[in-house]
Parts: C-alpha cells; sequence; structure tokens
C-alpha cells in the first residue's frame, strides 16, 4: 500500500487541499481574505483557496513529524521579514490561523491531541485518509 511519504509533496498537498473542501468541518473563517500569514509576509496570500493548501499541509507535517504542536508548527511556517535597511531577522508564522486549522482538524477527527501535551497526533482515520489520496496519485501515475 502506497503511504503519504512515497508521492511528490507539492502534488499530495494539492490533491489533500481538494478533497479538505469536501469536508464540511474544515470551512475558512469570515477574517480568512483579509489576513497575512505572518508579520514577515508584506500582502495576503494570492490563492483564494489558500485555507485549504495549508489546512492540507498542516496535515502533512503532522502525518510525518507528529505528534508537533502550534509553536513548532509556527517555526516552519515563519520565514525572514524585510526590515529596510536593517538586517533581515526571522519571525514566526500567524500561530491563530495554524491553531483554527489544528482545531477544524479535530473536529474533522483527522488529528487528536497527544497525551503526553506534545501537540497533535494524527488519528487511523487521518492516516487513512493521506494513505488513500496518495494511492490515487501512485494509480493515477502509472495508468
Amino acid at each position: 500500500m502506497t503511504s503519504g511519504r512515497d508521492v511528490p509533496p507539492d502534488v499530495l498537498i494539492k490533491r489533500l487541499s481538494n478533497e479538505l473542501k469536501e469536508i464540511p468541518e474544515i470551512q475558512p473563517p469570515e477574517w480568512a481574505k483579509f489576513v497575512k500569514l505572518g508579520v514577515h509576509k508584506e500582502y495576503p496570500p494570492e490563492n483564494p483557496d489558500w485555507w485549504y493548501v495549508r489546512a492540507a499541509s498542516v496535515l502533512r507535517k503532522i502525518y510525518l513529524n507528529g505528534p508537533i504542536g502550534v509553536q513548532r508548527l509556527r517555526l516552519e511556517y515563519g520565514g525572514l521579514r524585510n526590515r529596510g535597511v536593517k538586517p533581515e531577522h526571522f519571525f514566526r508564522g500567524s500561530g491563530n490561523i495554524i491553531r483554527k486549522i489544528l482545531q477544524q482538524l479535530e473536529k474533522a477527527e483527522l488529528v487528536e491531541k497527544d497525551q503526553s501535551n506534545k501537540g497533535r497526533k494524527i488519528t487511523p482515520k487521518g492516516t487513512a485518509f493521506i494513505d488513500h489520496v496518495a494511492h490515487s496519485i501512485v494509480n493515477e501515475a502509472t495508468a
């Protein structure tokens, strides 16, 4: 059986985001169309479906590195901030966006809180969801 590690990440995240659109628990909040992804960004995202892409990316990161918490995910989605003539510094990504996505993924029962308070880990339903999408990608590539 194919796992989420066997397919390219960009293809998997794109397909996962399309699958996540069909889950009713995962919906962007009202403020999502006005927000930047972190203080290091200058503009909001151009992709209108960025919420689903970020949710798919977070789900994949939990699948690969779980259990993982909000602070470590903020590091993953951070970047260098342009501070004019001053040197660039690393800033973390938005914690509110990651927190809301994790709450929605918990409602959809794809992730759950770890008992040792180390963050979220993937559930068997989440693992099956990612593996099913990866398997369909491999089947399309070989067909």
